[in-house]
């Protein structure tokens, strides 16, 4: 294989001091298949990998590592150009990693039922924390007639939610526009697709590579959720010269980032915040406020929510972060005392 067209370039190679560089095209647990240019091999990590990685160090799909030389042994994580994360589903407050390395993000939503102007600005803010580029596709175009969708009034709504985002109707079914997508991305680029189970990204992935390689199932009757049938993330090499990886879908995407990098998904709320009276107006129930007499009620009660939810994901992690300071400080102060002991013994002898 060349490592171009797996995505290597300069940014990489100077990280890139010892070993064989591979990139990580699937992992389950500590099982990896990565890609170098001798061919596809499997590995595993070193053991002081296993031992020192937590959390962003531990290898993930689209990751750029060093292999120890002439052996199927992970060694080290080279720095990430971008990273899709997201709060751990669950109540302890831990970054989960989706993929890394990613340019471009299709952000996936069915014109069915699916559709949700209020996910899709999480998943917005997930691709402009992580660095990735967002495309929206609504997929399910074959639909429109069937459902009597008003089209150019979804497509209208849904640009209004980041006007510098490219919006794609397309269908997975018949192939419509899915020709496109490559025009989005160069050659050795790695593009990803996220969103709710049962929008069709499996389908379109393998209408993209002409043949089924990832399973597909028909979403339930009634409210067309999907069954999660892709249920691990794997990277594919497609025909143009670019790479994509399947995403499974995901039931809860709290964001994992910061208010001031929310704010730039809601860039238009910024706009209309300076005409408010107030400087620090909170667009709460302050008079003379610009923003909620703009008509976006919705979407300012999302942002709002977003702003609550990363307020309590910051307030929780600084108290985490308070505890484990504490806890190292209490372990050092009882190895100090142990050894202070062992040293007044010793002088006694």
């Amino acid at each position: 294989m060349i490592l171009q067209e797996l995505g290597w370039n300069d940014f990489f190679a100077a990280q890139l001091s010892h070993g064989t560089p591979g990139r990580v095209a699937s992992a389950i647990r500590e099982h990896f298949l990565v890609w170098t240019e001798e061919g596809e091999i499997e590995a595993r990590p070193s053991g002081r990998l296993r031992h020192s990685a937590r959390g962003r160090k531990w290898p993930s799909v689209g990751d750029w590592v060093v292999l120890r030389p002439h052996e199927a042994v992970i060694e080290q994580v080279l720095e990430r150009k971008t990273t899709l994360c997201r709060k751990q589903p669950g109540k302890e407050v831990r970054e989960q990693v989706l993929a890394t390395n990613v340019d471009v993000l299709f952000i996936v939503s069915g014109l069915d039922h699916d559709y949700n102007p209020r996910r899709l600005e999480r998943y917005l803010g997930l691709a402009r924390e992580s660095g990735a580029r967002p495309v929206i596709l609504l997929n399910k175009m074959d639909l429109v007639a069937e459902l009597n969708l008003d089209l150019d009034f979804i497509l209208t709504e849904t640009r209004k939610l980041a006007l510098d985002v490219e919006v794609l109707p397309v269908s997975a079914t018949s192939g419509d526009s899915l020709d496109r997508l490559p025009v989005y991305l160069s050659r050795g680029e790695t593009a990803a697709m996220a969103g709710s189970s049962g929008v069709g990204k499996s389908t379109i992935l393998n209408r993209l590579l002409g043949e089924e390689l990832q399973p597909t199932q028909t979403v339930r009757f009634g409210d067309d959720r999907g069954r999660h049938t892709t249920t691990s993330r794997e990277l594919f090499r497609m025909p143009g010269g670019w790479l994509l990886m399947d995403l499974p879908g995901l039931r809860e995407l709290q964001l994992w980032t910061d208010i001031e990098q929310l704010d730039h998904s809601f860039d238009d709320i910024q706009s209309l915040a300076k005409n408010c009276r107030f400087r620090d107006c909170s667009h709460l129930s302050e008079p003379g406020c610009a923003v909620r007499t703009a008509g976006i009620d919705e979407r300012l009660a999302n942002y709002q929510k977003l702003q609550r939810e990363l307020a309590y994901l910051q307030r929780k992690s600084d108290a985490g972060a308070a505890r484990e300071e504490r806890q190292r400080w209490k372990l050092l102060e009882k190895s100090m005392r142990a050894a202070s002991k062992s040293q007044n013994k010793n002088r006694e002898r």
